[in-house]
């Protein structure tokens, strides 16, 4: 395959102001940044997938109104308690409910598509809703291996070596950019026109790297990859090259943040994710349990362990001890934006969370 089609030759140039306008956001209210939100359609034992996406798609129209910068939906697998595996799908439909908010992938796990295909629905997107659709792209599978083996339709090794090759292909369709020579040249992606920004996502150095050098927005996965947050961060700024995207450096970090009214609500809250998260590094995704069950749940010395460490990276608690917690990351890693999630299956404290961060900063 010819690989002329690079995301270097792709990225190329000086940045306009309407690209910058698109991927750099605006703070409100006392926020020193603009403040975003992830959100995985949580599914509980108590609940349906039905449920879940009723819950992101009321929680976009909520946050649209309390000021948040943009939301994204994530691409996973084969996990019982997450109902956003069609990124694609959920934005359009959230799109649909709401007329302001940014809307986008966090991400679209691209080694498990084409990259045509890629193209097409967000250039889709991108047509239906001028102006509004982000495009974060991750090289992880965002599954299992046997998942991930369905879903690139091979029975081979599973591999992301070729992943700056398969952006390269991305960026170039969405550009109509293809080298004259390029054995794409000739095929067009369509719905083609403004390209939507594209982000890398990542939780370690490789993504904060090719970023850096494309001149790329950059979105760390701080909320499950806390220990490579400032080596990544400094490796993206580093190795950052102005472009036609961008001439100086963007990068956001997602937080696991959930505020209630009392600290200890808040901790009651998020202990079920961290049962969940465990089960899940334990090889054993389900739904998400109740907050009974994750106090009741007799965990080992190690397991407690794990759990102890998960929270201690999380932010939760009273809005004022969150609002102090997210300052604090802020100023410490220097970001230009954070995207908050609070995988709680539980619709009221859910919206009640985001509610009582946007009020912390004035937003509302």
């Amino acid at each position: 395959m010819d690989t002329n089609a690079t995301p270097e030759r792709a990225a190329g140039g000086s940045a306009t102001a309407d690209q910058a306008e698109q991927i750099k956001g605006v703070a409100r209210g006392d926020s020193p940044v603009p403040l975003s939100v992830l959100d995985l359609s949580t599914v509980g034992t108590q609940h349906t997938p039905s449920d879940a996406l009723r819950t992101t798609t009321e929680l976009a129209r909520s946050v649209e109104a309390w000021g948040f910068q943009r939301m994204w939906v994530a691409e996973h697998h084969g996990m019982p308690g997450i109902a956003s595996s069609a990124p694609a799908v959920v934005i359009a439909h959230l799109a649909a409910h709401t007329s302001t908010l940014r809307l986008g992938s966090g991400g679209v796990m691209l080694p498990n598509h084409a990259p045509l295909v890629v193209a097409e629905q967000f250039g889709t997107l991108q047509a239906l809703h001028p102006g509004r659709i982000d495009l974060g792209i991750g090289r992880a599978p965002g599954t299992d291996q046997a998942t991930a083996r369905a879903l690139r339709r091979t029975t081979g090794p599973l591999s992301a070596d070729d992943f700056p090759q398969q952006l390269g292909e991305l960026m170039a369709f969405l550009g109509d950019d293809f080298p004259i020579d390029h054995p794409y040249a000739a095929i067009q992606s369509v719905p083609n026109g403004p390209v939507p920004p594209i982000w890398l996502l990542g939780s370690s150095g490789f993504s904060a790297q090719l970023a850096g050098a494309l001149g790329l927005p950059f979105a760390f996965a701080h909320h499950f990859s806390a220990q490579n947050t400032l080596p990544a961060l400094d490796l993206y700024r580093q190795s950052f090259q102005p472009s036609a995207v961008l001439d100086e450096p963007y990068a956001l970090i997602g937080v696991q943040a959930v505020a209630a009214d009392t600290d200890e609500e808040a901790l009651d809250i998020i202990r079920p994710v961290a049962l969940s998260m465990l089960r899940l590094r334990r090889g054993m995704p389900g739904k998400q349990p109740t907050r009974q069950e994750a106090r009741e749940y007799a965990y080992t010395e190690l397991e407690q362990g794990f759990v102890d460490s998960w929270l201690a990276e999380a932010v939760y608690g009273s809005p004022e001890k969150v609002r102090a917690e997210l300052d604090e990351l802020r100023e410490r890693t220097g970001v230009q934006e954070l995207m908050l999630t609070a995988n709680v299956p539980d619709r009221d404290a859910k919206l009640h969370s985001f509610e009582l961060v946007a009020k912390s900063y004035r937003m509302i």
